[in-house]
């Protein structure tokens, strides 16, 4: 029997974030300005063709799965990538001084946006938000880390956008926020994981340190609609 994490964005469509999910009965996905990732039960030429009536021809989607994606008959392959999908399994030491973590309110988006988007931590766009759970540093009025949760194939809870202004890095900030969103997991019954591109050394440190270990190599495979 597969595991629910070699298929975490069709199962999160059909559990934790079914209440994010559009499609059908073949195709599942995130609105546009939520996240690109689209999930299928199984990856079928005729999953792929309901797809195609179902966004616009010129949305570029995100299929996670164990194995490269061969790219169905008109759709095009735009970028593809490697990834560890990584899974904390054991209990999440004690955290203390959390009184500096803020939850992100929809009036903090702005500045989320901007971060990400001088970080690059992934698909960030102005709704991820509704994923919730969203916690950041702030220095001053300015917001410069930041964690949340994006997929959440049920019982397992994907920890996802951490990132760090380039100025304030080695100052143990995301350490701090992956360990609270590991803790308030864990504390809901859930399993803590996380996808991290496989050549990102530093990252996979500071994961391992926490006690994350890798479950398998993901690829990750952005689409788009080709010509008729």
């Amino acid at each position: 029997m597969a595991h629910v994490l070699d298929n975490p964005a069709w199962n999160a469509l059909v559990s934790g974030n079914k209440q994010l999910a559009h499609g059908s009965e073949q195709v599942k996905f995130f609105a546009a300005d939520v996240s690109p990732f689209i999930g299928f039960e199984a990856p079928a030429n005729q999953a792929f063709e309901a797809l195609r009536a179902l966004v616009p021809a010129d949305r570029r989607l995100g299929v996670i799965s164990r194995v490269a994606l061969e790219t169905p008959a008109r759709w095009q392959l735009v970028q593809q990538m490697q990834v560890y999908q990584l899974v904390l399994e054991q209990p999440v030491a004690r955290l203390l001084g959390e009184s500096e973590l803020v939850p992100l309110a929809p009036e903090h988006v702005p500045a989320m946006l901007a971060l990400t988007r001088r970080t690059n931590p992934g698909p960030f766009f102005s709704n991820t938000a509704a994923f919730g759970h969203y916690l950041g540093v702030f220095d001053g009025e300015e917001l410069v880390a930041m964690a949340g949760q994006r997929l959440h194939p049920a019982p397992y809870a994907e920890i996802s956008a951490v990132c760090t202004h380039p100025d304030y890095v080695g100052r143990g900030y995301a350490s701090h926020l992956l360990r609270y969103q590991a803790q308030r997991i864990q504390a809901a019954g859930g399993i803590p994981f996380l996808h991290v591109k496989t050549d990102n050394a530093a990252a996979i440190k500071v994961y391992r340190a926490l006690g994350f270990a890798v479950r398998a190599e993901m690829s990750i495979s952005i689409v788009q609609q080709g010509p008729e």
